[in-house]
């Protein structure tokens, strides 16, 4: 290898290094995303004998992040847009810090949920801004795995929140309702959040803007400087690329209009965004106490219960983050699919063997063993593609005039769709609870038949050629 060739390489391994630094930044948007939608989940039971309000009361006000979450998903592109991906990195932060703060000491159940809805509506903004973010720093071929980075950062938010709430409340004497210090365990439970809020709000003032939107924002000359650090070659040529891509005027929310309503390739990141939801992740183990106890495990061991599903989400995201880049996008979604498919329909028929009363399913030893399996293997499936590819996707594959506007409308559409997947299936578990399990399992093959038909393959393109 010559010497030219060694400078080269130590110059594209600069930069890389680099980007990796900026985009983990970015994606501590997605720790807090993952951290803040899983913390209360510990203090569930607390909150609702302090407050002395009923189950479904309680449940409104756990689920209304949800809907802050897609209200904030539907303005983070336009904010974006107009002030730029790292000052709305900062708003996110900022709410993440209130919310904290405010849901740890509320005076009354709607005051908690108040601070829920702007928490919620903090996870919206950094479920859209940290993957179109990154997307706009990273090459293009390593673009899946840093995007990945979000979908890493989400499932670690998510086991520390879970470890942090199992530390506080045995530091309280085993239950979340106990007294420590001034406040009960639940509230430092939702308050300990503002830390790592106040350490994103910290980095993301540290990250270089966004070259796409600097360029876009006529900041040339600092797109330039950032363009030098994050990619090697010449600077000005890919500013030229970017302002082609860019057109000639700033990019408005009417871009999205299209024949249908929106442009196709805005409806194809909605249908992606929604289907990474309808197959029901977010319900897959709403039994898996009742499966644990099926096959001898005491529900007591709450911990076990909750880090089993964490870490088979972490496994898995780190098994998609190896693929993503070198099978590329739609082979993952692929297989996911199929493996979602088949594993949904299999805990159907374990549970076809249950009897289901409410919110316990006793199932006999055998099929119990099935049906962990069987949910297990979803969630490996799921993590190990849609759970990634879903955002990886959304962040690249749009045009880039329209990127960050689309980017939010798929983001809002994967929000609502958790919401509806979260409220009906209470209802349907009543109905029919295997045929429930069976539904999901449609979804993932109407998702298999639709990423097969309709996804073009993004993998090692440029952001400028996309849409093309």
């Amino acid at each position: 290898m010559s010497t030219t060739q060694s400078r080269a390489d130590g110059a594209t391994t600069g930069h890389l290094g680099h980007v990796v630094m900026i985009a983990s930044a970015a994606a501590l948007g997605g720790f807090l995303f993952g951290y803040d939608t899983s913390v209360i989940n510990g203090g569930v039971d607390a909150i609702q004998a302090h407050f002395n309000v009923g189950s479904a009361l309680t449940g409104l006000v756990v689920s209304s992040a949800l809907l802050g979450s897609a209200v904030g998903a539907a303005i983070a592109g336009g904010l974006a847009d107009r002030i730029g991906r790292i000052r709305v990195m900062q708003i996110a932060a900022v709410l993440f810090v209130i919310s904290a703060v405010a849901s740890a000491v509320p005076f009354a159940i709607w005051d908690l949920a108040i601070w829920r809805i702007v928490g919620g509506i903090a996870i919206g903004i950094a479920s859209v801004i940290a993957p179109a973010y990154i997307a706009e720093v990273a090459p293009a071929a390593y673009r899946g795995r840093l995007t990945s980075l979000q979908q890493l950062a989400i499932v670690l938010g998510i086991a520390l929140s879970q470890l942090v709430n199992y530390g506080l409340a045995a530091a309280a004497g085993g239950s979340a309702s106990n007294l420590l210090g001034p406040l009960q365990a639940w509230q430092w439970m939702l308050g300990v959040a503002a830390v790592p809020a106040v350490v994103y709000l910290v980095v993301s003032s540290l990250i270089p803007e966004s070259p796409r939107y600097l360029v876009a924002a006529g900041q040339v000359d600092k797109a330039r400087t950032v363009l030098a650090k994050i990619e090697p070659g010449d600077p000005d040529s890919k500013i030229d690329e970017i302002r082609a891509a860019l057109g000639e005027r700033k990019p408005k929310l009417s871009d999205l209009r299209g024949k249908f309503g929106v442009l196709p390739i805005v409806w194809v990141g909605m249908a992606i965004a929604a289907l990474q939801q309808f197959v029901g992740i977010n319900v897959i183990f709403y039994y898996s106490s009742s499966l644990w106890q099926s096959v001898g495990i005491q529900e007591s061991d709450s911990l076990l219960l909750s880090l089993f599903t964490s870490i088979v989400n972490i496994v898995g995201t780190f098994i998609a983050i190896a693929l993503v880049d070198k099978i590329g996008r739609k082979p993952l979604l692929v297989i996911g699919s199929i493996g979602m498919a088949v594993s949904l329909a299999v805990t159907g028929w374990a549970f076809s063997f249950a009897q289901v009363v409410g919110e316990d399913a006793v199932l006999p030893p055998g099929w119990g063993v099935v049906a962990l399996i069987s949910a297990s293997a979803f969630v490996l499936f799921f993590a190990s593609s849609w759970g990634v590819v879903m955002w990886v996707l959304l962040g690249e594959m749009f045009p880039p005039r329209i990127r960050a506007a689309a980017l939010a409308v798929g983001t809002m559409t994967n929000w609502v769709a958790n919401w509806l997947v979260t409220v009906s299936f209470p209802s349907m578990r009543d109905w029919n609870l295997p045929a429930t399990y069976f539904m999901y399992a449609l979804f993932a093959v109407i998702s298999l038949v639709f990423v097969l038909r309709y996804l073009k393959e993004t993998n090692g393109r440029s952001l400028e050629e996309m849409g093309s």
